[in-house]
């Protein structure tokens, strides 16, 4: 039974119960007499009522008290259905909007799981570009604390300055020698400035130009960083072995566009091509031995030799891509260094510095790279660069810092135009790299990060 036919019957029960006690004759037979009561289809209560004669109620005095009461009992009736309607229309629209609520409930469960998960994709995006700028905060924070110490020098040179120009003016005002002083100290300084802007970690190298189509596969070519200002001279040695000529260009531009040379014979035949010209003089692996020949050119005889204890030669520890390139020389900003392997470190790399003028290690650093594995390797500023080949596609992948002693793998572009390098060095001077590349000769320039610590000026 719904609720608001239940309401009805409950009045009709409370009428029944007490207005009817009031008007009903005390005899049955004059009075009103429910037979029976049931429910119709839409569960209302249904009633069967037998009325006393005509005869009587008409001449009962209680029988229009009864008729009133009966209409108001119908029109009660009549609001009950109207509020049954009513009710039964909202019970309707409240169960449609609890079923859009739901659907509603059910899409801002989907949106708030779907936001959740995009929130978490780009939160992690986010996280991981910040792990990759993470490493650049101190760097930036070493440029800050460089341009200060830029702009101090800078106002020391117009102090400087301004003092100079007085003493033009004013002779005799200032002490000559503390001026000379102070102007010595400052060109120190910038030029400790200088040179520590030229060091950096490596973080690119260009595509490669090439300089000159010449000679065989194998060979190599170079320029000295310690040269005097304008002495652009190229020196070239083609071939890895069983030659002792080398080729002296007086300045790039001839060795681009003629054929015009001197020629220098050295006393023995070189090894490799791991030769570096350094401070007037040229350094290279004797042939079939461990030894190290300092040939001055000036002289043109040879300065100094000797042997490089342990270090592996005729092809014992070569690169990957052989031609006797056991002992590699090279130069960067901090000085001379040789490249090799031995026995005692399982022919994994060994870094020596050396000492230009009388060949003796300053210090060695053994590294866990095998030489063999090895395409090619040159130094920047202390660290070792490591290729992971020499022909196809080639990278630098490897890096050992002797200022720290520690190793790192990276992945810096590295493109092989010619498919086969034979020599690879790193020129501090010109900030580039030379190689020979399967008879071009070819120039890299590199990019570099520059950090300098005022503490150490």
């Amino acid at each position: 039974m719904q609720p608001a036919n239940k309401l009805m019957t409950l009045i009709l029960l409370i009428f029944l119960g007490t207005e009817l006690t009031q008007v009903l004759p005390a005899n049955p037979e004059d009075s009103w007499q429910v037979y029976s009561s049931a429910q119709d289809s839409e569960g209302r209560c249904v009633c069967t009522v037998v009325a006393p004669q005509q005869s009587m109620c008409s001449r009962d005095a209680r029988t229009k008290q009864l008729r009133q009461l009966l209409e108001k009992v119908q029109n009660m009736t009549q609001s009950i259905q109207v509020l049954d309607q009513r009710t039964q229309r909202d019970l309707q629209y409240v169960e449609k909007m609890e079923v859009q609520l739901r659907g509603l409930e059910t899409k801002f469960r989907q949106v708030e799981e779907n936001h959740k998960q995009n929130i978490a994709k780009q939160f992690k995006a986010i996280k991981a570009k910040m792990e990759e700028l993470r490493p650049l905060i101190p760097v930036l924070e070493e440029y800050k604390a460089d341009a200060k110490l830029v702009l101090q020098f800078k106002e020391e040179v117009q102090n400087l300055t301004t003092v100079l120009s007085e003493l033009q003016e004013e002779m005799g005002a200032y002490d000559y020698e503390e001026l000379h002083n102070r102007v010595s100290n400052l060109e120190e300084r910038l030029r400790a400035c200088m040179q520590k802007l030229a060091c950096g970690k490596l973080t690119g190298i260009s595509d490669p130009i090439t300089i000159k189509t010449s000679g065989s596969r194998f060979g190599s070519w170079m320029t000295d960083p310690l040269a005097p200002e304008g002495d652009t001279r190229v020196w070239y040695m083609d071939g890895y072995h069983n030659n002792r000529f080398v080729r002296e260009y007086k300045s790039m531009r001839d060795f681009m566009t003629s054929d015009n040379f001197t020629s220098h014979r050295l006393p023995h035949p070189w090894s490799g091509t791991g030769q570096v010209v350094y401070n007037g003089s040229i350094y290279f692996n004797k042939f079939q031995s461990h030894v190290i020949i300092k040939f001055d050119f000036r002289t043109s005889s040879i300065s100094k030799s000797r042997q490089l204890d342990y270090a592996g030669f005729n092809n014992a520890y070569h690169y990957a891509w052989g031609g006797h390139s056991d002992i590699d020389l090279m130069a960067d900003e901090g000085g001379l260094w040789a490249v090799y392997a031995t026995n005692q470190n399982a022919g994994n790399i060994v870094l020596s510095k050396l000492n230009p003028s009388t060949l003796q290690i300053i210090k060695s650093w053994t590294t866990n790279h095998p030489k063999r594995s090895a395409g090619e390797s040159f130094m920047i500023c202390g660290t070792l660069y490591v290729t992971n080949g020499y022909s196809g596609g080639t990278k630098v992948y490897y890096a050992y810092s002797t200022n720290s002693s520690t190793y790192e793998y990276i992945d810096i572009a590295f493109q092989n135009k010619y498919s086969h390098i034979s020599m690879l060095d790193y020129n501090p001077r010109d900030r580039a790299l030379y190689a020979w590349n399967n008879g071009h000769q070819v120039l890299y320039n590199v990019t570099l990060f520059h950090v300098i610590n005022s503490e150490e000026l």
